[in-house]
């Protein structure tokens, strides 16, 4: 079992393709996989930045769980059942493991204590989650465009961060009082 989940690990790291293709993969234990991956991811997240802001590192885990869902949720909203092609036919269990297997990248930044490295390793694991996703997105969606998968990742971000940052700015009082 342990190995399998190494192996998820490494075949997301490689940007393989196939992960998202083999249906034991998304198995029972599959939900546990993403789930771990994406409570690690996080935990990796708050030691990165750590190094430039203090963080909780529990909040950071409860934190990605809520993006994994989040994630999920519109790429199956957006790709499934807005966007879809002829042959996309699948269930949110499915792209809810594929975009948990894809954050795997993010455990790098367990190696965000070292200082010099935070920034850099920051932006290259979000670019490569990012990729991943993509990846993850076609496969899952049986989508034949790699550009049609951008698009429907590229949405659900844009989603994502508008919400957040209007968020962040109602919490900080940065709009105007009626």
């Amino acid at each position: 079992m342990f190995n399998e989940f190494i192996n998820i690990i490494l075949r997301s790291l490689k940007l393989d393709k196939t992960l998202y293709r083999e249906n034991r993969n998304f198995g029972e234990l599959g939900i546990y996989f993403a789930l771990i991956i994406m409570m690690l991811d996080g935990f990796a997240g708050a030691i990165a930045a750590n190094s430039v802001i203090k963080t909780n590192i529990l909040l950071s885990g409860l934190t990605a769980i809520l993006s994994w869902l989040i994630w999920a949720l519109l790429i199956f909203v957006i790709g499934a059942k807005i966007f879809p092609e002829k042959d996309t036919n699948t269930n949110f269990k499915k792209i809810l493991i594929g975009v948990g297997y894809a954050h795997a990248p993010g455990l790098l930044r367990f190696f965000g204590f070292i200082p010099d490295l935070v920034v850099p390793l920051i932006f290259i694991t979000q670019f490569w989650i990012f990729a991943s996703l993509i990846i993850a997105t076609r496969e899952i969606l049986n989508f034949k465009s790699n550009i049609k998968s951008l698009g429907i990742v590229l949405i659900a971000f844009l989603i994502i961060a508008i919400v957040s940052a209007t968020f962040i700015m109602s919490k900080i009082g940065a709009f105007p009082s009626p």
